[in-house]
C-alpha cells in the first residue's frame, strides 16, 4: 500500500512563501511521477506542478510560473513544493499526487488528475490579504 503524507501548510500574509513536502511509502518511489493539485473551496482540483522520475522535467500551470518550484529527493522519498510570493488565490488543500504511467512527462500528461494513482490527504494552505 502506497502512502503519501503531505506537511507544511499554514497561514501566511500575501508576499510570504511556504515549503509544502510530501513523502511517500514504499521502495519505488523513484519510478512516479509526481505531481501537487490544489483545490479551493467550491471550485475544481487543479494542477499545479508535477516532475519527473529523475526531476530533470517540470511542468506547472501558468498562475504558479516564476514563484513556485518542485523538487524531489529519490533517496528520501519526498517531493516538495516551494511557493513564493504567495497570493490570497492561492489559497486551497494541497495534494501530492503519484503516477506509475510509464512514457515522456509531457504537460498534458502532467497535468491530468486521471494519470495519477494514489493521492494524500492533502495540507492546508491560506493567503491572507
Amino acid at each position: 500500500q502506497v502512502q503519501l503524507v503531505e506537511s507544511g501548510g499554514g497561514l501566511v500574509q500575501a508576499g510570504g512563501s511556504l515549503r509544502l513536502s510530501c513523502v511517500v511509502s514504499g521502495r519505488t518511489f523513484s519510478t512516479y511521477v509526481m505531481g501537487w493539485f490544489r483545490q479551493a473551496p467550491g471550485k475544481e482540483r487543479e494542477f499545479v506542478a508535477a516532475i519527473s522520475r529523475s526531476g530533470m522535467t517540470t511542468h506547472y500551470t501558468d498562475s504558479v510560473k516564476g514563484r513556485f518550484t518542485i523538487s524531489r529527493d529519490n533517496a528520501r522519498n519526498t517531493v516538495d513544493l516551494q511557493m513564493n510570493s504567495l497570493k490570497p488565490e492561492d489559497t486551497a488543500v494541497y495534494v501530492c499526487a503519484a503516477s506509475t504511467r510509464i512514457g515522456s512527462v509531457t504537460y498534458d500528461y502532467a497535468a491530468n488528475s486521471y494519470a495519477y494513482d494514489y493521492w494524500g490527504q492533502g495540507t492546508q494552505v491560506t493567503v491572507s490579504s
